[in-house]
Parts: C-alpha cells; structure tokens; sequence
C-alpha cells in the first residue's frame, strides 16, 4: 500500500512529514499554472484581435478598389488622392499589427516552453529517486534547451548553465536583441 500524497502546504502547521521538497514542488505547480492561465486569458483577446483585423484589412481593399475607381479630376480627384493617402497609411498600421501579432505568438511560444519546463522540474523535484541522480538533471535540461527557437535563446541558456548570473545573461540578450531590431525574424 502507498503512503497517501499530501496534497497543498503544510508549512503553516509543519509536521513530522513537513517537506521543503514538497512546498517548492507546490511553489513550481503554481508557477507553471498562472503561466497557463495568463497565456489562456491573452489568447482569447488576441483571437478577437486577429480576427477584427483580419476583417478590417477585408474592409481596406474594398475601400482602396473603390477609391481606385473614382475619377482622377475635380473636386473627386482631389478626394481620391487623400483618401489613397489614408488608405495607405491605415494598411501600413496594419502591417505593424501584424507584425506584433507574430511577436506575441512567439511569447506564447515561449511561455508555453517555461510552462512545460516548470512542470517537468517539478516532477524532477517530486520524484526522489531521480532527484539526486546528475543525470536526470542534465536531461533536463537537454530538454529545456531543446525548446529554444532562436540561437539567442541557447546561448543565453548556456551562459546561465556556465555560471554567468541571470541578470547578465539577460542583459546580453537584450542587448544583442537590440543591435538587430531593424531584422525581422521569421519563426
């Protein structure tokens, strides 16, 4: 017969079974589950976004078709002009939010990789046969390094796996990040 599994903290009212392992496998759990939330809230704002603006880009050829076919003289022609203009200009910001659309589903992605990540630590953690093996932990952490998308993201990986700090991991990131902003990475 197995020993029941407790469930939730017992760190206000710590017994005999009370466990550090247990409360920050808990602590991972709950990480892992806002994640999830958030990342389930967002995309159903996001839908109705991509959506609105998928119509809205329909709107914007009918209008520019239409405005294409108004006389180029007169008081019309004038008219027409301006409102190539606009049109112009909208389907611009348009591109723009698209753009934006594909950086935030690529935060999704990468949300979702630390999601997974955190629940695959936290059985790593739970399971006390493979907690003190090495070697669990660098499949581990093979796996969580096999999730990044980007060389940036290995490299940063691998400066944090080499002892450089977090923060300056991060740092470097961003700065590299920087550097490339004019270039849009397709993923």
């Amino acid at each position: 017969m197995e020993p029941e599994i407790v469930r939730g903290t017992t760190a206000h009212q710590p017994d005999l079974n009370w466990s550090q392992v247990r409360e920050t496998v808990l602590m991972l759990e709950l990480a892992a589950v806002q994640i999830e939330t958030a990342m389930t809230d967002s995309n159903a704002s996001v839908d109705v976004l991509a959506h609105s603006f998928t119509t809205m880009a329909g709107f914007m050829q009918m209008i520019s078709e239409t405005v294409k076919t108004l006389p180029d003289q007169g008081e019309v022609g004038a008219a027409k002009q301006r409102l190539s203009g606009v049109s112009d200009d909208v389907s611009g910001m348009m591109q723009q939010a698209i753009i934006a659309f594909q950086f935030y589903d690529k935060l999704v992605q990468r949300l979702s990789h630390v999601g997974l990540s955190l629940g695959e630590l936290s059985d790593l953690v739970a399971d006390g046969r493979r907690l003190f093996n090495p070697n669990e932990w660098v499949a581990l952490q093979q796996r969580i390094k096999a999730k990044y998308s980007t060389a940036d993201e290995v490299a940063m990986f691998e400066a944090v796996m080499q002892g450089v700090p977090v923060h300056q991991a991060i740092g470097k990131f961003m700065a590299d990040k920087k550097v490339r902003t004019d270039d849009i990475e397709l993923f």
